[in-house]
């Protein structure tokens, strides 16, 4: 007996109690328990450090990120067929003309600027990432109405290096308009009530407004008269041209005065909301000094406020009454 058993372990599970019963099949059962769990055992560690990695990564589990540096959408471009179409609307057609890149190409300003480049011969190709900080429909019919002027807007990020190297690549650029910003439409004409604000004493608040066109006579002078760069593919060769310009109408006008007039040419009544001005925010007087920009420029505006709301409200009730053809 005790030679069969000689293969058996002897320890017993209950301390000088009792002894198990072993056989071979029990025994093999055991070892193929114990690697079970040893296996069990090592997978729950191994999936534990996968999953403390997961949650520490910065993709799953970001910082808190600075709101002016954004994660760049992803944008089609590149080919043979998207670079002819870079090369024919960036081509000048006039014979002293300028090849310019404008950013925020389907902006207000950014059109304007791009068309009026075009119908003087100036090659122009914009750019803008066709955000939704604002109504995107009317950014897309202005990229329409651009393009059937021959004016091409790529579709980008300007903090997309890749892309800006690829279009000078492309174009050999000789100015660059840059328009891109983050702008805001007030909802002066949906029937909504108007905020209106008054210095102490009932005193009056008034605005420099200027017209989009007289704003496009600056924007194309300072190209026009801009010097040669001083450096290219990061090598500077002397100190870059520094020129600041104010572009205004130089007329204050009461706001109040711009709300009567809206009135006037919409045929409404505005729903006034008459409200003190901050002590410590706005200013009761804005008016432009357009002395240095008259001077090197040759600047000067020719839009009057009446007249220049008139045009407006013409191209807004055509473009809100349904049709939208124009997207000035």
């Amino acid at each position: 007996m005790s030679k069969q058993m000689s293969h058996l372990d002897n320890i017993p599970s209950t301390p000088g109690k009792f002894k198990m019963d072993k056989s071979p099949y029990i025994h093999n059962r055991l070892r193929w328990h114990s690697s079970l769990v040893k296996l069990t055992f090592w997978s729950f560690i191994f999936l534990g450090l996968i999953l403390i990695f997961f949650f520490r990564s910065p993709s799953s589990n970001p910082l808190p990120q600075d709101p002016s540096r954004r994660s760049l959408r992803t944008y089609n471009w590149g080919g043979p067929s998207w670079e002819k179409r870079v090369r024919s609307s960036a081509r000048v057609r006039s014979r002293n003309g300028i090849s310019v890149l404008v950013t925020g190409a389907a902006g207000f300003v950014g059109t304007h600027v791009s068309a009026a480049l075009k119908r003087r011969g100036d090659g122009v190709l914009g750019l803008d990432n066709f955000n939704d900080y604002y109504d995107p429909s009317l950014k897309r019919a202005r990229q329409a109405l651009l393009e059937r002027t021959g004016v091409f807007i790529v579709e980008g990020d300007i903090n997309d290096s890749a892309l800006l190297r690829k279009l000078f690549e492309v174009v050999a650029f000789t100015h660059v308009m840059h328009l891109a910003a983050q702008a805001g439409v007030r909802d002066i004409l949906k029937g909504k009530s108007i905020p209106i604000f008054e210095a102490a004493n009932h005193g009056t608040v008034a605005r420099d407004f200027t017209y989009i066109d007289d704003i496009v006579k600056g924007c194309l002078g300072a190209l026009d008269t801009a010097e040669k760069s001083t450096g290219s593919g990061g090598k500077k060769k002397g100190p870059a041209q520094l020129r600041v310009y104010n572009l205004g109408n130089t007329s204050p006008v009461p706001v109040s005065d711009l709300v009567s007039i809206l009135e006037r040419l919409l045929k409404v009544n505005a729903k006034r909301n008459i409200m003190k001005l901050p002590r410590n925010g706005d200013v009761q007087f804005t008016h432009a000094n357009i002395s240095l920009a008259q001077r090197e420029l040759g600047y000067k505006p020719t839009t009057d406020l009446q007249t220049g709301l008139k045009k407006f409200v013409r191209w807004y009730l055509s473009y809100y009454s349904g049709g939208k053809k124009a997207a000035g």
